[in-house]
């Protein structure tokens, strides 16, 4: 795509526009409270399956607080161009050190040594995370939506070897009820064609895909799990730990709506939907693989028992199952990963996609954090 999102759909005072040459990539970005020089910057970065578009309720609030905002489509996402969805392509332009990587280039790229903070949701808070950890010069503080981060992985220390994995897979898939888990189904090659292309339709499936993990539906009532077997991340909803012989395509049908919800009308969900009918799913997807087949997690080790020491904060609503859904990480950040957090907040109304469900509570929250 060599346009922009068009300005006839975008909120006032937000633009969209290229920034050329960001580590390969022709970034397509949103941006708000442009026309004031010397603003300080606060980046913001999305999840999956989402957009820069998925920022369009807090952008203008923080414009109007004095911030110049700015929110990608991150690689593999929307109209920034520069990435392959190949799926036998090299993953390691997707492993979370190079996509740290394009989050520098582009503060750079739009003229600053520093930022004021960078947000992330989702898989976006992962990248935010990462900022934080490599770069606190340059990332001055960091807020995290929906995603707790665990801290880089370790390097055993004191001579103490790493317990062998269990094969926690073979372990769902013999459960009275067969199951399998939504982020090595992602890695399939089947997952992009099996959404993209499947019956009901990219824009039915997401707006399927949006309700089943928010607030909308009431049996989202998340808790902490004993650990990481088979039979507790089984209690976990079918879009986390998936049965077995379902795409998710399917997964999320058993739960469509009878219609639009009160925070994504059909025209906002048309956004996500025309993006993702045009290009796919596999731009986000590689992301998984680079998880789910440990691509750059030697490099991410230089970073063993780093903490983040920078200001921070998580946001999440009550009713997001991804606070819990890798037992021990939600206490894990708060209990020494994050040193200065200013707070943990988890909203009423909302589930994963908090920012969109309660734009609100999060725009007073991410106010009150960066003031």
């Amino acid at each position: 795509m060599n346009e922009p999102l068009p300005a006839s759909i975008l909120p006032a005072g937000i633009r969209a526009r290229f920034v050329d040459g960001i580590n390969g990539l022709r970034m397509h970005v949103l941006e708000a409270g442009w026309e004031t020089p010397n603003r300080p910057c606060v980046l913001l970065l999305h999840g999956f399956p989402e957009l820069a578009w998925s920022w369009r309720k807090v952008m203008p609030v923080l414009a109007a607080a004095g911030y110049h905002v700015v929110a990608p489509d991150q690689r593999g996402y929307g109209r920034t161009t520069g990435w392959s969805a190949d799926y036998d392509g090299d993953l390691r332009p997707f492993h979370m050190l190079n996509l740290t990587r394009d989050a520098l280039g582009l503060v750079f790229a739009l003229g600053y040594r520093s930022v004021a903070a960078v947000v992330g949701h989702d898989f976006g808070a992962s990248v935010a995370a990462w900022c934080a950890t490599i770069r606190p010069d340059v990332f001055k503080s960091v807020v995290l939506m929906s995603a707790p981060f665990a801290g880089p992985p370790a390097i055993p220390f004191g001579g103490a070897q790493p317990k062998p994995a269990a094969d926690i897979h073979a372990a769902m898939a013999a459960l009275e009820r067969p199951r399998k888990h939504y982020q090595w189904y992602y890695s399939t090659r089947p997952a992009n064609e099996d959404m993209w292309h499947c019956e009901q339709g990219v824009h039915d499936f997401l707006r399927a895909y949006y309700h089943h993990k928010s607030a909308d539906w009431t049996d989202n009532k998340p808790y902490r799990l004993a650990g990481w077997t088979a039979r507790e991340l089984a209690k976990m909803p079918t879009y986390y730990i998936m049965d077995l012989h379902e795409d998710m395509a399917a997964t999320v049908a058993h739960h469509r709506p009878s219609g639009p919800s009160a925070w994504l009308t059909e025209a906002e969900l048309r956004v996500y939907s025309d993006e993702y009918a045009r290009i796919g799913f596999q731009g986000g997807l590689q992301w998984y693989r680079c998880r789910t087949e440990g691509v750059g997690v030697a490099e991410l080790q230089v970073f063993s028992g780093r903490t983040i020491d920078i200001p921070s904060m998580f946001i999440a609503g009550r009713s997001d199952w991804g606070v819990y859904q890798v037992p021990g990480n939600f206490e894990q950040m708060q209990g020494g990963v994050c040193t200065h957090m200013a707070g943990c907040h988890l909203l009423d109304g909302a589930g994963h996609w908090v920012q969109q469900e309660q734009a609100e509570q999060v725009n007073a929250l991410l106010l009150g954090f960066l003031g």
